[in-house]
């Protein structure tokens, strides 16, 4: 229930302590702004780490075919397994998990491209939208294919960085017609691959253009898809594995191999090459939370400690209030309210500043280990509700010790 006498009390003992409650909100706020900004830097930290080491996306699933290695139902051992859309689109649709990004694809190694004078052989890949994330292709000219490229089939082409230079030199590529196999497609967009040069030779085209093409019909030579990330590698690495389990069990059964062939079918996982990463990162996770925790410890013991002196000065007061009828709980709330209400305020002050700053700062941190540092919003939040939390647990203690103080020691008090 709202008290405006508590209030006035709560006002009026914060005015004759002004700077002993200015430092104790300074060491609350400074405690969680530390905080937030650890947690935004281990972010920062971790987009950073990931750009660095990973050509392709960290959970990538790769499925490619070979030929089977053990007679199987009438069927010969050497025989050759060819992918094709129905065999993708099957996987799709009776995988039990939920699937983040996925595309088939079709490749050429060398495919001829050349605009006016200039030419090379480039590898061409025909693959969906979801590709550029399976490959961590970042455009920096125009954009990526899309589903209605897909859906009419449709002339289009999105080059490597390197090939640009090499068919472009410095010029603009976009909305310019190059020649593929002889056939003219339009740029509509430049990528650049964390892989590096090797990676920005590619040349993409939509999947249905690529089979009409290169007379494929409805063959592909591989298929790719990512799981949606965890952040603990145990789980992520069961749930990968048993989603590869499961797209394995799958192809076999319906192109007629063998469960037990290994050389029919090839599924790489990446995720099992990550797991140095991700204790890497987990690791600073739990570092960048203990020293911030420890800080944000260091202002609630300090919140504890003024409420003690607090509880001390007004000895006689509470002897007064306790010899008059005041309830144990009152002498409590009245204490506790004073302190939550400087840790709730300090807390707010600390964790807005500490948000304002990453919002401003931290999209203009490019470095090679630390990119763009940011904080969730909700998880801010929560630690302001702990943090108010620890406020009350802090002011308790003292509260609780001058609520059994008898009022007869309390007004012998010096």
């Amino acid at each position: 229930m709202f008290s405006l006498e508590r209030w006035q009390e709560v006002f009026e003992t914060i005015s004759k302590n002004k700077l002993r409650t200015f430092l104790t909100g300074v060491s609350v706020a400074s405690g969680i702004f530390i905080l937030v900004i650890l947690l935004g830097v281990s972010v920062g930290f971790q987009n950073g780490i990931e750009s660095q080491f990973q050509n392709d996306a960290e959970n990538i699933i790769n499925i490619s075919s070979g030929r089977t290695s053990i007679d199987y139902k009438g069927f010969n051992e050497g025989r050759r397994i060819q992918l094709k859309n129905d065999d993708y689109d099957l996987v799709v649709k009776n995988s039990r998990q939920p699937i983040e990004f996925e595309s088939p694809m079709y490749r050429i190694f060398a495919g001829l491209v050349s605009y006016k004078n200039e030419s090379g052989n480039y590898r061409l890949e025909g693959v969906q939208p979801d590709y550029q994330f399976l490959e961590s292709a970042d455009i920096i000219e125009g954009r990526f294919i899309n589903r209605n490229d897909i859906t009419s089939k449709e002339k289009y082409a999105v080059i490597g960085n390197r090939a640009k230079k090499d068919l472009f030199k410095d010029t603009s590529p976009i909305g310019k017609t190059i020649k593929i196999s002889g056939l003219n497609f339009k740029v509509i967009g430049v990528f650049t691959d964390p892989g590096g040069d090797r990676e920005e030779t590619r040349v993409y085209i939509p999947i249905t253009t690529a089979q009409i093409v290169f007379g494929a019909g409805t063959d592909i030579s591989n298929m790719g898809f990512t799981l949606p990330k965890e952040e603990n590698y145990d789980k992520a690495l069961k749930q990968s594995n048993a989603f590869a389990a499961k797209l394995e069990q799958i192809l076999k059964a319906k192109l007629l191999i063998d469960p037990k062939d290994e050389s029919a079918l090839f599924i790489s996982n990446n995720i099992e090459n990550t797991k140095e990463i991700y204790l890497l990162l987990s690791a600073m996770r739990a570092f960048f939370w203990a020293v911030g925790i420890a800080t944000l410890l260091a202002g609630i013991i300090g919140v504890s400690n003024i409420m003690l002196i607090i509880v001390k000065e007004r000895t006689k007061e509470i002897g007064i209030r306790k010899a008059l009828g005041a309830e144990p709980l009152s002498i409590v709330g009245m204490i506790l309210h004073e302190s939550v209400f400087v840790t709730t305020i300090s807390g707010l002050f600390g964790l807005i500043f500490g948000l304002v700053l990453l919002e401003v700062v931290g999209p203009l941190i490019e470095l090679d280990f630390i990119k763009n540092p940011s904080v969730n919003f909700s998880i801010a939040v929560s630690t302001l509700i702990l943090l108010i939390a620890a406020g009350a647990i802090a002011g308790f203690f003292p509260a609780w010790k001058g609520a059994r103080i008898k009022p007869i020691d309390a007004l012998r008090d010096e």
